[in-house]
C-alpha cells in the first residue's frame, strides 16, 4: 500500500491517504512512529499494528465518549465514528464492542424514543424521526406494538400548549393551529376532530 499524501489535520494531527483513498487519522508523533511517509510504501504488517495498537482502542474510546450524552442508533454511530476519521475496521471493531455488551441497540432505541416522545409527536412524525436515524423497520414496528401512542390525545395536547389558556381564538388563528397540526405529521381526520373540539369547547365557555 503506498502512502499518496499526509495532511495536516490541526497543529496536532494528519490524514494519511494511501493509493486506495482516505486511510485514517493519527497524531504526527504517531505518524513518525510507524515511519510513514509519502511515497513510501506502508506494509501490510504496519498497517495492522496501527489498528491494533492504536485505531481500535481509539474508535471504542471515542464511542464510548459519544454515548455519554444520551443513547444513538448504528447507523449514526457508524457514519460518527467514520466522520471522525477511523477506517471501517475501527469502526467494526467499535461497533462489535457496544453491540456485544449492550451499549447500542436499535430495538431498545426505538422503544424509548417512542415511549420519550409519544405524547408530543404523531405517529407518523415519529416513524419519520426514526427512520432518519437508521432504525430498521422491523423495529419499529415492535416498538409501537409495544406502546400506547394516541394520535388523537397528543393532537390534543399539542393545541393546549400552543393556546396557552386563550379562551377564544379567531379564524385565522385555527387555520394556523391546523397547519401546524399538518406539519407534525397529523392526519386531515385527527386534525379536524381535534379542532372541532377546541371550537366546541371555546364556544361552551363564550356562553357560560
Amino acid at each position: 500500500m503506498m502512502v499518496t499524501s499526509i495532511t495536516p489535520v490541526d497543529k496536532k494531527k494528519s490524514k494519511v491517504f494511501l493509493e486506495e483513498g482516505f486511510a485514517f487519522v493519527l497524531y504526527r508523533g504517531e505518524v513518525e512512529r510507524f515511519g510513514i511517509e509519502e511515497g513510501k510504501e506502508l506494509e501490510e504488517a504496519v498497517y495492522r499494528r496501527i489498528l491494533d495498537e492504536v485505531l481500535l482502542g481509539r474508535a471504542k474510546e471515542r464511542a464510548l465518549y459519544l454515548l455519554k450524552s444520551s443513547g444513538k442508533t448504528e447507523s449514526w454511530m457508524k457514519k460518527k465514528l467514520s466522520d471522525c476519521g477511523y477506517p471501517e475496521d475501527a469502526v467494526d471493531y467499535a461497533m462489535n464492542f457496544l453491540k456485544e455488551y449492550g451499549f447500542i441497540n436499535d430495538r431498545d432505541y426505538a422503544d424509548s424514543y417512542i415511549r420519550s416522545y409519544g405524547e408530543k409527536k404523531s405517529r407518523r412524525q415519529l416513524v419519520y424521526d426514526l427512520q432518519q436515524k437508521g432504525v430498521c423497520q422491523e423495529y419499529i414496528e415492535e416498538a409501537f406494538s409495544q406502546s400506547k401512542v394516541d394520535d388523537e390525545e397528543s393532537a390534543r395536547q399539542l393545541l393546549c400548549k400552543r393556546l396557552r389558556g386563550k379562551r377564544e381564538i379567531s379564524y385565522e388563528e385555527k387555520g394556523r393551529l391546523s397547519a401546524y397540526l399538518g406539519r407534525k405529521g397529523y392526519s386531515y381526520e385527527i386534525i379536524n376532530r381535534v379542532m372541532r373540539e377546541l371550537t366546541d369547547h371555546m364556544d361552551q365557555n363564550w356562553q357560560d
